[in-house]
């Protein structure tokens, strides 16, 4: 239990650490060197995010192979499964980079002034940005490899460290009066520095003196056929995550999008903080999938269910309590005058989406990367077209209804998952024989 809980803390440190950093840093860099380049220095930052998420989209099929084969004891499995890993990112990595660096001067033209200086900056910036997708994608295979030996600890304090130091460096060389260029170097420079740790540290968890990309056969199908479908989920998540402000922009204008888009980042750390702190269970049920039983595994599902609801609960409470409060002291009176009366839905919407995060695990451990996929973009799909109608038909409030509605169908994801473990065989075994015992005591009764 200690160990789970120690991963489970480690787990939000990883997900609320960056976000923290960034909200403390921003106002130096904003103050210090201007909203334009603040924005230049956004922008690199969430293209490097977004690379980074979709380059290691394959990472979860990673976690449970390495998970799977450490159950079983299969050591010279797992460095080929690594080192395949490594080498579907670096391919994947890489194009993103090279489509990022193709397409960095036409952006630059949108993104900054039309000072040629900066017009150059910013090209520089975003080509930058592109190297560091590439390292953001060899990066994740340690992590994700070091999460499937259930070691969340040297991962997290050292992806942790280099972050805040990158945030700490941003902050000084705005400071100082640098730019978004020297801050991207800076920041490139930490990121190289905590990749090569982060390898160092895994091949000490794997007994190994090095490791090189290779593409073994049976691991890369494997690879590739499970990991295909969390791709598409990463993919699909990048995606979706941001069109529904695109939506209330076209519809309503940009003047609403402001207390609907505080209240979503008010109400995230719902699910947020709740998929990070129960992470651990990912690994956790991959290494045994194989070994227990169906009871045995519907008991430590009901447990960490219990224990989904309960931070759930606690996090969708203090919200509906302070929300309202907050908003203001953060937005000031106008924005909360209308963010407080789409709150509750949307945090609804949220929790509900918090309350999927065991089924997901779950799912995703037993191999059922499809179910997952298919399942996650036939709601999300589901929310926009909804959305796309509510928000037609009743304003910003129909917008928070719709994101309620997606919350509820994320619950989809358990009824394979009761499948899958036989409870849903169980219940209806033990309701036909009920049926039968009944009908046999009318039978003798009449």
């Amino acid at each position: 239990m200690k160990k789970h809980l120690t991963n489970a803390a480690y787990g939000v440190l990883d997900y609320a650490a960056y976000p923290f950093g960034m909200l403390m840093v921003a106002p130096v860099v904003l103050h210090k060197l201007g909203a334009s380049e603040y924005g230049i220095w956004t922008v690199a930052t969430a293209v490097i995010s977004t690379g980074g998420i979709i380059a290691s989209g394959f990472c979860d099929a990673n976690i449970q192979r390495v998970a799977r084969l450490r159950g079983t004891g299969n050591a010279e499995s797992m460095v080929r499964t690594v080192r395949s890993m490594l080498g579907i990112n670096l391919v994947l990595g890489f194009m993103l980079a090279l489509g990022v660096w193709i397409a960095a001067p036409f952006a630059a033209r949108h993104v900054a002034t039309s000072h040629v200086s900066q017009l150059w900056e910013c090209l520089v910036t975003l080509r930058i940005a592109s190297v560091l997708i590439l390292v953001r994608a060899i990066e994740s295979v340690s992590v994700s490899t070091q999460r499937a030996f259930e070691q969340y600890r040297d991962a997290v304090r050292i992806s942790t460290g280099v972050r805040l130091l990158t945030l700490a460096s941003a902050a000084a060389l705005a400071w100082s009066g640098r730019r978004a260029e020297s801050i991207l170097v800076a920041t490139a420079i930490f990121l190289v520095l905590g990749t090569y740790i982060q390898f160092c540290q895994l091949c000490r968890t794997l007994g190994v003196s090095s490791l090189w990309p290779v593409f073994a056969r049976e691991e890369t199908q494997i690879l590739l056929g499970f990991g295909v479908f969390s791709w598409l989920q990463a993919l699909t998540s990048v995606i979706f995550g941001q069109l529904d402000r695109v939506i209330l922009g076209i519809y309503l204008g940009a003047l609403a999008v402001a207390p609907y888009a505080l209240c979503v980042q008010f109400a995230q750390p719902i699910f947020g903080l709740t998929a990070s702190g129960l992470q651990f269970l990912f690994p956790y049920l991959s290494g045994r999938a194989s070994t227990i039983s169906n009871a045995e595994m519907s008991r430590t599902l009901l447990k960490a269910f219990a224990c989904n609801l309960l931070l759930v609960g606690c996090g969708a409470g203090m919200l509906l309590l302070f929300g309202d409060r907050l908003i203001e002291l953060w937005a000031g009176p106008v924005v909360a005058r209308t963010a407080v009366t789409i709150l509750p839905l949307i945090v609804v919407g949220s929790s509900l989406m918090g309350l999927s995060v065991t089924g997901t695990y779950a799912l995703l451990a037993l191999g059922r990367f499809r179910t997952v996929a298919l399942i996650s973009f036939c709601t999300r799909t589901a929310m926009l077209v909804l959305m796309a109608y509510l928000l037609r038909n009743e304003g910003l409030h129909g917008l928070a209804t719709a994101r309620a509605f997606y919350g509820s169908l994320a619950l989809l994801l358990y009824v394979p998952l009761l499948r899958q473990i036989g409870i849903g065989r169980r219940m209806a075994c033990s309701a036909f024989s009920t049926r039968i015992v009944y009908e046999s005591h009318e039978g003798v009764s009449s």
